[in-house]
């Protein structure tokens, strides 16, 4: 069987991405899904590639009892669009930039926003929390959590 590829972007990869990634690795093996799935997660900028997720993040998401464990990458178009059959972005600039990224049609119909999968919460992006405080860190896990639930349901309803 054939494992269903998913790879969650954003713009530096060290807050939104990685917590989609490691929310999605949860849930997943929650589920007892993990054999059938591989998640990674990139970044449009390639600024800080092999760092860790952002300390702040980290310690938001270890509460929740997610542990971001990768190091941040930039998106390699060349491999990412072959690999993965799912390229997931925070927002719509991330999407943006995932277009221009993407060579034909068959690599941007792999493209979608994460809040497309949301079914409790009705936003438009994932924001960046990054310069904010506390609460913009839950609201990431906050919608993480629910568009990671409707992502599954939808795959595994396919």
């Amino acid at each position: 069987m054939n494992k269903k590829s998913i790879l969650f972007v954003c713009l530096g990869n060290i807050c939104r991405s990685p917590s989609a990634e490691a929310v999605m690795k949860a849930l997943v093996k929650e589920k007892g899904l993990q054999s059938q799935y591989y998640i990674d997660s990139a970044g449009i900028t390639g600024f800080h590639a092999g760092e860790p997720a952002d300390s702040r993040m980290k310690q938001h998401a270890l509460r929740r009892n997610y542990h971001l464990t990768s190091s941040s990458r930039p998106v390699d178009p060349k491999i990412d669009f072959e690999e993965f059959d799912y390229i997931i972005g925070m927002d719509d600039q991330n999407i943006r930039d995932l277009n221009n990224l993407a060579k034909t049609d068959q690599d941007r119909s792999k493209i979608s926003k994460m809040t497309d999968y949301c079914t409790r919460f009705v936003h438009d992006s994932v924001p960046d929390p990054y310069y904010g405080g506390a609460s913009g860190f839950e609201l990431v896990l906050d919608l993480l959590e629910d568009a990671c639930e409707g992502l599954i349901n939808k795959l595994e309803n396919e």
